[in-house]
């Protein structure tokens, strides 16, 4: 893969040998998803090793992970809502949008499957299923990227969540509670495919529907702007950055598996200028 160089034109060039951890702790805003599936706890012993610089992650919803990050709470942004990213860097207070890494949606049910879903033929048919009111359906309910793109995909399918009944309960927590709220309810619930594969109390809960083009996740990496905020560490974001999209770390994220499964699938690209 071609590695691609970030660049920070305030950053002045350094050894990475020499970066010094106490000078060079980078703080990351990112989505609970990414914390949960256990993908930090593999890349970045790998990313410390190589280069010196500790990582301090806080992972919330991407909502409060933006906004962490507007307030200036944050060297470097890893979250999978790309119009708010974009946004994000419109508002001058990110860098750059990056491609970093992807997998998908899917929607996880009892395998009992009273709805159907595991017939449903097409993703909004899976929707109406949800949306008749025949079972406990669970959301995050937290302005999550997840929460979001389930917003969107119920708007896209004419829903209106806002008109569900009470069979419809928003937990407000990250992917790892609300699917475990969604086990206690036997319950369907729409998570990213990552946080699933790493959630260990699955009972007889099950993947029933998966595989629409709609259900594709992107994540995003956005170094925050000194311009606007002074007081961050741009070179360790660079740094950070930088070795997310290069060959180490894209390499780092497609080694990380469990079960047998891989959980990210790394895509590096500039989609922004």
């Amino acid at each position: 893969m071609r590695r691609l160089v970030f660049v920070l034109s305030l950053v002045v060039a350094a050894s990475l040998g020499a970066a010094r951890a106490d000078d060079q702790r980078v703080l990351a805003q990112s989505t609970t998803s990414t914390q949960n599936s256990g993908l930090y706890d593999h890349i970045l012993p790998i990313f410390e090793a190589e280069t010196g610089v500790n990582v301090a992650v806080v992972a919330v919803g991407t909502g409060q992970a933006i906004r962490n990050a507007e307030a200036g709470d944050a060297d470097v942004l890893i979250v999978h809502a790309r119009e708010a990213e974009e946004a994000f860097v419109a508002a001058g207070h990110g860098l750059r949008r990056y491609d970093l890494m992807y997998n998908d949606f899917v929607i996880v049910g009892p395998e009992a499957d009273h709805l159907g879903l595991s017939a449903a033929s097409s993703l909004d048919d899976a929707l109406a299923r949800l949306a008749s009111g025949g079972a406990v359906v669970v959301s995050r309910g937290d302005d999550s990227g997840t929460h979001r793109k389930e917003r969107a995909l119920w708007a896209a399918a004419a829903l209106d969540a806002a008109r569900f009944g009470d069979w419809y309960r928003e937990t407000g927590s990250g992917m790892g509670a609300t699917i475990r709220v969604a086990v206690q309810s036997e319950g369907y619930v729409l998570t990213d495919r990552a946080t699933w594969i790493a959630y260990q109390d699955k009972a007889d809960m099950a993947v029933l529907f998966e595989g629409d083009p709609a259900l594709f996740n992107q994540y995003g990496v956005v170094a925050v702007d000194p311009a606007r905020h002074p007081h961050v560490n741009a070179e360790g974001a660079a740094i950070f950055v930088d070795w997310l999209l290069g060959e180490a770390g894209q390499a780092a994220i497609a080694a990380y598996r469990m079960d047998g499964q891989q959980l990210f699938f790394p895509n590096a690209a500039v989609l922004t200028d």
